[in-house]
């Protein structure tokens, strides 16, 4: 083993290590400044139904309501985990018929959620988490098999996004702290261990974080700058008016989470294309040893309008289906094309598929350039017979 190869080891060690603690100070230090719901949660188990006992009809004291509740399911289940696991227990659940759609009753072997209220259980839903960890384990092996080093790098990467996340940023917006410092953060952290980590420390890596971060500079700044000139209020549904009514201290800025979901939200799709296009390059380079300033700095621009194409479409699509039952409620329930095309909601849904998309349009350009001047200094190891590896 050679000094370079303990070199690479080292710094990839080392770079996980920092990437773990920095989600664990940064989750210490959030958590430990949240102060919200402080009420006692209601108790969550889960059971397994045993066997359905009665089926009670709505009382007719609800007048012309009593159809719409549909009946009350009373059914016996067994406690499968937690403090109470084993202990049997009685339970509810409301069948409702509400817009003609029943919901799915339960039945003997039914693996479900049930929550204490004042001492009654009632039906929660359906325990869905284990199944879809089968299919998360399944994703887990195919990258693991398909991408062997790479592939435990980027299900590790994955790891500390979603940990960084979920752990910091949640908590951090919760706790008061400023969401638009928190963004960038985030975006720093993620887009710096991500490629450090799946790509390693070299020229490819530093060229692909250049274009990620000018990317999202660019998304960001058009995002505030939009936000102010189509007065957006940040409320676009009532998960938006939730969050203005939560019971905490320091009131959410909803203008703010619209900036965070608009720079987290492009910052994968700039990453790809900027490691794409870094990438790219760096294989070009590698096949043509003559090649010069110019031809390279073209290959990398013609390689990133084909990205570009794709991934604009890709930004808008994901934006659209995430949202498209609302937008089909809006579209029934809009007096004209004017009035849809205004709401708020439609607004930003918009305004995330074209700020991210003018992200990658500006990352494109500049990973190229930087990959050509970084790129071409390695004619002179080329030249001494030194190995041509991104250093």
């Amino acid at each position: 083993m050679n000094n370079n190869t303990i070199t690479i080891r080292v710094s990839y060690l080392l770079t996980v290590f920092v990437s773990i603690l920095l989600v664990f100070i940064g989750h210490n230090i959030t958590v430990g400044n949240l102060r919200v719901l402080q009420e006692k949660p209601q108790e969550a188990v889960r059971a397994k139904v045993i066997k359905i006992t009665d089926r009670v009809p709505p009382s007719n004291e609800l007048g012309e309501l009593a159809p719409e509740l549909g009946d009350n399911l009373i059914f016996e289940a067994v406690i499968t985990g937690g403090i109470r696991d084993g202990e049997s227990v009685t339970a509810s659940q409301r069948v409702s018929g509400f817009f003609g759609i029943a919901a799915k009753e339960v039945g003997p072997g039914d693996s479900i959620l049930l929550i204490n209220f004042d001492n009654a259980w009632f039906f929660n839903g359906f325990f869905r988490s284990n199944k879809m960890l089968g299919l998360g384990m399944f994703f887990v092996l195919c990258v693991l098999i398909f991408g062997r080093r790479k592939g435990f790098n980027t299900i590790l990467s994955l790891g500390l996004t979603c940990g960084a996340i979920f752990a910091v940023f949640i908590p951090a917006i919760l706790s008061g702290v400023n969401i638009y410092f928190m963004s960038i953060l985030i975006c720093v952290y993620t887009t710096v261990m991500t490629l450090l980590i799946v790509i390693g420390y070299n020229r490819k890596a530093l060229t692909a974080m250049i274009g990620c971060m000018s990317g999202i500079v660019v998304s960001g700044i058009v995002t505030v700058i939009m936000s102010r000139i189509l007065s957006l209020s940040g409320i676009i549904d009532e998960h938006s008016r939730y969050l203005a009514s939560l019971p905490i201290q320091t009131q959410i800025d909803l203008k703010a989470v619209i900036f965070a979901g608009i720079t987290i939200g492009a910052m994968g799709a700039i990453m790809d294309v900027a490691m794409s296009i870094s990438s790219s390059m760096w294989e070009i380079k590698e096949k043509a040893a003559d090649i010069n300033f110019k031809t390279l700095f073209h290959s990398g621009i013609t390689i990133g309008r084909d990205i570009m194409g794709t991934m604009a479409n890709t930004l808008v699509l994901a934006y659209i289906g995430s949202s498209l039952s609302v937008v089909l409620i809006l579209s029934v329930y809009s007096n004209s094309l004017l009035s849809l095309f205004n709401s708020e909601m439609i607004i930003v849904e918009i305004l995330q598929a074209l700020t991210g998309s003018l992200g990658i349009l500006f990352a494109m350009p500049l990973t190229a350039f930087f990959s050509t001047v970084f790129y071409l200094k390695t004619k002179k190891n080329r030249v001494s017979g030194q190995s041509t590896t991104p250093p």
